[in-house]
Formats: structure tokens, C-alpha cells, sequence
């Protein structure tokens, strides 16, 4: 079972990677505390859709672009993975 909240925080977080910024500087635009926003990104806490918009704008990022992101990650995650295996190396 894949949950939403492990996937956006995991694409928020990369996102501030990506951006060289440190939780506190992200924290501090997005007007939320340091340890909830690293609650976020550790998928401990589920932020509700006003605080996902501010933390989101924080990063200079759209609402859209973060739920189409979180949406791919969730895709690739619940794709079957198939093995092939071969019968003639034996």
C-alpha cells in the first residue's frame, strides 16, 4: 500500500535538495515550524492542502506541479515489476 504522504514529502524534499536549502530557510517562507516541515518530508506528518500550498509556493513551485509529481511517483511505485529469467542458463 502506497501512502501519499511518504510520496509528497519525499518530492518536497527533493525539491529543496535541488534548491541547496536547508530545511530552516524553507521552514521560515513557508511560515511553518522547522520540525514540522521535517516531519513532512519524512512522511511522519500529512499536511493539509493550505499548508502543502504555502510550503509548495516556498519553494517556488505550483500546487499542480507537486500533485503531478507526487501522482508520477505513486505510479511508478504501484507498476509491477516484471524479472525475466532465463531458462536456457541453467
Amino acid at each position: 500500500m502506497e501512502l501519499l504522504r511518504i510520496h509528497v514529502g519525499a518530492v518536497l524534499r527533493v525539491a529543496r535538495i535541488e534548491q541547496s536549502r536547508t530545511l530552516r530557510d524553507v521552514a521560515s517562507a513557508a511560515k511553518v515550524s522547522l520540525g514540522y516541515l521535517s516531519e513532512v518530508e519524512r512522511g511522519q506528518k500529512e499536511a493539509s492542502s493550505e499548508l502543502l500550498n504555502s510550503i509548495s509556493q516556498a519553494l517556488g513551485l505550483s500546487l499542480s506541479t507537486v500533485i503531478a509529481t507526487v501522482h508520477l511517483s505513486i505510479q511508478r511505485a504501484e507498476s509491477p515489476t516484471l524479472t525475466v529469467i532465463d531458462s536456457t542458463a541453467a
